[in-house]
């Protein structure tokens, strides 16, 4: 009895102590992989070697991760993890709540006040440089504003709306508030979000359109004007990325191409590269496919329509304003857009210099109050 006993101990430390060997030769054995396509983002690479990287820990903290990024077969791993997660009842991951329907949703973390106000204290900094210039504002709720009704359980989701209120009152009269979550929780059931990703989809933005029209005094287009047409519905965005989560359905993604599209460039200005379309249809074929709108996000965008009217519109933005824009088109000659976290001009000297009449600043919730570039408005 103890001879067996001791026979199987013995055979399952060899059978480990193979599988440990495996796993370490396939490691070594296996090419570093630059770029993750299941979590979108790029891998850690073998840190260099000093004796100062050593002593300070810095070396051991970035080999740590590298191990962890180049682990072979990672992607299996993770979804092995959550896949057991899941299991046992588990529904957030890396901030991601798994929610009703489908729906990955993002929690929105309450910014601290000095944050926030510091932001629009920059807005208005902006505003007294450029006097001539005007300026509508348009913060988007996420999904964890509009579908609270898809979140799991006791999910512990920060009040996004309360805190988008707090910009609008906060904000100088002067400045226009685009209050969008009216008029996109209104139409929430038409698919306005991507379930797996953090982006709001075509039509969300098109919703947005109407309500900028309203505001800024524009006749918008009618959603008959243009052909809808689905360019692929195998889309796993930013959030299946992120979360981790599998076997969940891909999302579908959309573009509303006008019916009477006049010519127009567009020029992707510190790449020094000019197109003469909105979208780059190839991004289709990889997996961030959002990236099809104006090509993902750049320091500086600059599009000429055939508009005859000379006016000038200056968008500073992240990425929910890449699938608002093509709306924007029929409404002025020139667009200029500005990404802030790559941007690092002053952003007042180009308004006055391309002699823009309004701009636009459009952020989701999420990254107005979690990233620091907007301060850079003012620098």
């Amino acid at each position: 009895m103890g001879y067996y006993k001791n026979f199987k101990i013995k055979l399952l430390a060899l059978l480990l102590l193979l599988f440990i060997s495996i796993i370490a030769g396939l490691n070594l054995a296996a090419a570093d992989r630059t770029l993750s396509e299941s979590e979108n983002r790029m891998l850690e690479q073998l840190p260099h070697f000093s004796l100062k990287a050593l002593v300070s820990g810095d070396f051991t903290l970035d080999f740590e991760k590298y191990v962890s990024d180049q682990f072979v077969f990672r992607d299996f791993w993770i979804g092995t993890k959550t896949d057991t997660d899941r299991m046992m009842g588990k529904k957030e991951n890396n901030g991601i709540y798994i929610g009703k329907d489908g729906y990955l949703i993002q929690n929105f973390i309450p910014p601290a006040e000095e944050d926030w106000k510091g932001k629009v204290d920059a807005i208005h900094a902006f505003d007294h440089a450029t006097p001539g210039l005007n300026k509508y504002v348009m913060l988007v709720p996420t999904a964890a504003a509009l579908y609270k009704d898809k979140l799991p359980k006791y999910a512990m989701v920060g009040d996004e709306e309360a805190y988008l209120e707090k910009v609008r009152r906060f904000l100088h009269s002067n400045i226009p508030f685009v209050d969008v979550f009216s008029a996109l929780y209104a139409e929430r059931e038409q698919h306005v979000f991507y379930k797996t990703d953090h982006h709001w989809t075509t039509k969300g933005a098109y919703i947005a359109y109407l309500e900028l029209c309203r505001q800024m005094g524009l006749t918008p287009q009618k959603e008959a004007e243009f052909n809808i047409q689905q360019v692929t519905d195998e889309f796993y965005g930013s959030l299946y990325s992120k979360s981790g989560f599998r076997h969940i359905q891909p999302d579908r993604l959309q573009l509303y191409l006008p019916k009477d599209q006049e010519k127009y460039t567009v020029t992707y200005v510190d790449e020094e590269k000019t197109t003469d379309s909105l979208y780059a249809m190839e991004q289709l074929q990889r997996k961030d496919k959002y990236a099809v709108f104006l090509n993902g996000n750049h320091a500086r965008i600059r599009i000429k329509t055939a508009n005859p009217s000379g006016r000038k519109l200056l968008v500073v933005k992240d990425s929910y304003a890449n699938s608002l824009i093509p709306f924007l088109l029929k409404h002025y000659s020139e667009i200029h857009v500005v990404d802030l976290r790559y941007y690092e001009e002053d952003l007042a000297s180009l308004a006055n210099e391309q002699g823009i009449q309004d701009m636009l600043l459009l952020y989701n919730a999420n990254t107005f109050f979690e990233d620091p570039s907007i301060t850079n408005l003012t620098e």
